[in-house]
C-alpha cells in the first residue's frame, strides 16, 4: 500500500493525513490551529510538530496550501493574506522535517482535482471550474480532464478577476476583484458600511435569512458578480460544469441566487451548477491524488 502524507494549510487551520493512495481514503487524520505569529520560524515549529508522528508511514508528502506556490514558495497576489508568511519556503521546510519527497499546490487547486475525479465516474466532463466563495475567492481549473496549475501556481486565481473597474481596491493592487466584491470579507464590509456598525459576512447572511431587505441585496450583489464571473469564464474556457463551495457558496439560497442571474443570459453562457460535496478535506485528498498520479506517469 502506497500511503501519502497529505498536509492541508488554511489561515485557521493546518490538517494532516496519512492517504492510502490506492483508495483516496485517508487512515489516520490530525489538526492544529494557523500560528497567527508574523513569525515564519513558528509556523515551522508547529508543521514540526504536527507532521513528526506520521512520518514514518508515509512514502512522500503532498501539501495544498492557501496562497500561491511558485516553485515550493508560498506567496500571495495580496500579502495582506498571508503577512510574516509571504515567501515562505513551504517545501523546503516540510522537506527538511520530514526526510520525504515533497510537493505542493494551492488548496483551491486541490479541492478542484478532488470535486473533479468525484464527479467524473457519472459525468462526461472535460472542462471544469471550482469557486470557492468564502472569506476569500478562490478558484481551481480542470481543462481537457487536466487539472491546471500554471508555471508560476496561478491558475485558477479567479478571486483577483476584476468584476467592478470602478470597486474597492484590492490588497493585490488591482481595483475591483471579486473578492473584494463578492467574498465573506467583503459582504462583511459592505455590511458594516451600510449599517453603521462592525459585522462580519456571516453576520450580514444572518440578517438576510431573517428578511432584512438591505442585507439581502448585499447577497444578491454577490451572487451577481460571481454569476457574471462564470458567464465570463463559460465563454472564454467552455466550461462543462462550475462546482460552487466554501462557506458562502454553500450557504442556503446563495447557489439558486447564482442560478437566477445565470438564467437571464443567452443559453451559452450557463454551464451545469453544481454544490461541491467533498467537505473540509477536499484539499488534503486532491493533493494525495493529484501528487500521486503524477508519480505514476
Amino acid at each position: 500500500m502506497s500511503v501519502c502524507l497529505a498536509v492541508d494549510i488554511g489561515g485557521t487551520k493546518i490538517a494532516a493525513a496519512l492517504v492510502d493512495c490506492e483508495t483516496n481514503h485517508i487512515i489516520e487524520r490530525c489538526q492544529i490551529a494557523t500560528p497567527q505569529s508574523q513569525q515564519p520560524v513558528i509556523l515551522s515549529a508547529a508543521l514540526a510538530s504536527l507532521l513528526r508522528p506520521f512520518i514514518n508511514q508515509a512514502k512522500f508528502v503532498a501539501i495544498a496550501s492557501t496562497g500561491i506556490i511558485d516553485n515550493g514558495i508560498l506567496t500571495a497576489l495580496n500579502p495582506d493574506n498571508l503577512g510574516g508568511l509571504n515567501k515562505f519556503e513551504l517545501v523546503d521546510q516540510i522537506q527538511r522535517i520530514t526526510q520525504l519527497p515533497t510537493y505542493a499546490m494551492n488548496d483551491a487547486q486541490a479541492a478542484a482535482w478532488y470535486e473533479y475525479i468525484s464527479l467524473t465516474p457519472n459525468n462526461n466532463i472535460n472542462n471544469m471550474l471550482f469557486i470557492t466563495v468564502s472569506t476569500g475567492i478562490g478558484g481551481g481549473l480542470v481543462l481537457n480532464q487536466q487539472l491546471q496549475t500554471g508555471a508560476r501556481g496561478i491558475s485558477g486565481h479567479i478571486g483577483h478577476t476584476v468584476v467592478n473597474a470602478n470597486g474597492p481596491m484590492c490588497g493585490c493592487g488591482r481595483q475591483g476583484c471579486i473578492e473584494k466584491v463578492a467574498s465573506g470579507t467583503a459582504i462583511g464590509e459592505i455590511g458594516s458600511l451600510l449599517f453603521d456598525c462592525l459585522y462580519s459576512g456571516q453576520e450580514v447572511y444572518q440578517l438576510a435569512l431573517e428578511g432584512n431587505s438591505d442585507a439581502l441585496n448585499i447577497i444578491h450583489s454577490s451572487a451577481a458578480a460571481v454569476a457574471e464571473l462564470i458567464a465570463n469564464l463559460t465563454i472564454t474556457l467552455d466550461l462543462d460544469s462550475v462546482v460552487i463551495g466554501g462557506s458562502v457558496g454553500l450557504a442556503p439560497n446563495y447557489c439558486h441566487y447564482i442560478q437566477q442571474y445565470l438564467n437571464e443570459k443567452p443559453a451559452l453562457y450557463r454551464p451545469h451548477i453544481i454544490l461541491a460535496q467533498s467537505g473540509v478535506d477536499a484539499g488534503l485528498l486532491g493533493a494525495a491524488s493529484w501528487f500521486a498520479q503524477q508519480q505514476s506517469h
